[in-house]
């Protein structure tokens, strides 16, 4: 029912704006430009796309990702027919975009994430998918939707990237599937494996290893966390289109004493970061405590601390919980 009210609302819509949440990663970019291409593609429309900070230069090779717009060149007065927001958990990770999805005539929200509270018109929500471009793959099926190499290639960078490579524990059958479905429409996974993980620069990686060879550990090494500094990042040569930390906390947990990995990123002088993995503990727990949310084997949160209260905040609710 809920899909068929989709479908009404993007025939009987002229302007339609697609929107991912802050601090872009693949699932949110690759389901925004995979819901565009599908759109053209289906019903002969051009959307509007907005991220509300950069994202990484990565995810440049993204079909129609050129067509992508910052923050700074919507006109935040527009009333769009109809806005979606994909792979973004809360109302609050759409940053000031919030005002154009309230304004809409209509908001549809497509996510996956277990902590999604429901809060646009329409609200396609499956906790039990392993990432947001699943859900639109099944949004496909249940609307006959062709699905060419160019949204194929997007919704398979959402699955791939969520999974960890088809790693990590939300990696289902279901999601293995449609990724072989979503291969022979003719996109090469191999090439598509190398752009998001192959491609990253010199500073990066030795910056890794920086961050990686100061790690911490706590309750008998089954937590493991290090801290990034905004100096660190500078030292190393950070530039705005290229994520650092992405991948640090899983290098973290790959430890094998570790039940709980984190890693606090330093964003101002008394406001932090922490993204958090774990291989059994619900995490999404302690997060919650900060406002955060996410999964309960992946999860995140901003702290209104600097990073040393952060981390110590973080060690006490773990160990408050008793999760490990």
């Amino acid at each position: 029912m809920v899909t068929e009210q989709l479908d009404f609302s993007i025939k009987s819509s002229k302007n339609i704006l697609l929107v991912s949440h802050i601090n872009p990663d693949g699932d949110t970019l690759g389901s925004m430009c995979g819901m565009y291409s599908l759109i053209k593609d289906n019903y002969k429309k051009m959307c509007d796309m907005v991220v509300v900070s950069p994202y990484p230069t990565t995810y440049d090779f993204l079909p129609y990702a050129d067509k992508v717009k910052s923050l700074k060149e919507m006109d935040l007065s527009r009333e769009y027919d109809l806005v979606i927001n994909l792979d973004v958990a809360d109302i609050e990770r759409c940053a000031d975009a919030r005002i154009l999805f309230e304004k809409a005539k209509q908001s549809v929200n497509i996510d996956h994430h277990e902590t999604n509270t429901g809060y646009g018109d329409i609200n396609i929500v499956e906790p039990d998918a392993a990432a947001t471009a699943e859900v639109l793959y099944g949004i496909c099926e249940k609307l006959n939707w062709t699905i060419s190499k160019e949204s194929a290639e997007c919704l398979y960078v959402g699955l791939m990237t969520d999974t960890g490579c088809f790693r990590f524990s939300n990696t289902t059958e279901r999601a293995m599937t449609y990724s072989g479905k979503l291969i022979t429409v003719g996109l090469d996974p191999a090439d598509v494996y190398q752009k998001c993980y192959e491609s990253n620069s010199k500073n990066m990686v030795l910056f890794q290893s920086y961050c990686v060879n100061k790690a911490q550990f706590a309750n008998n090494d089954k937590i493991a966390y290090t801290v990034v500094y905004k100096k660190d990042m500078e030292k190393y040569h950070h530039t705005e289109g290229e994520d650092f930390t992405d991948g640090l906390t899983e290098k973290l947990r790959a430890i094998k004493t570790t039940e709980i990995a984190f890693v606090v990123k330093e964003l101002g002088a008394n406001i932090s970061k922490v993204s958090m993995r774990s291989r059994t503990a619900n995490i999404a727990q302690v997060c919650s405590v900060f406002g955060g949310g996410g999964h309960k084997l992946a999860a995140g949160a901003v702290i209104k601390s600097n990073v040393e209260d952060a981390v110590k905040q973080i060690l006490d609710v773990i160990n408050n919980k008793n999760l490990c």
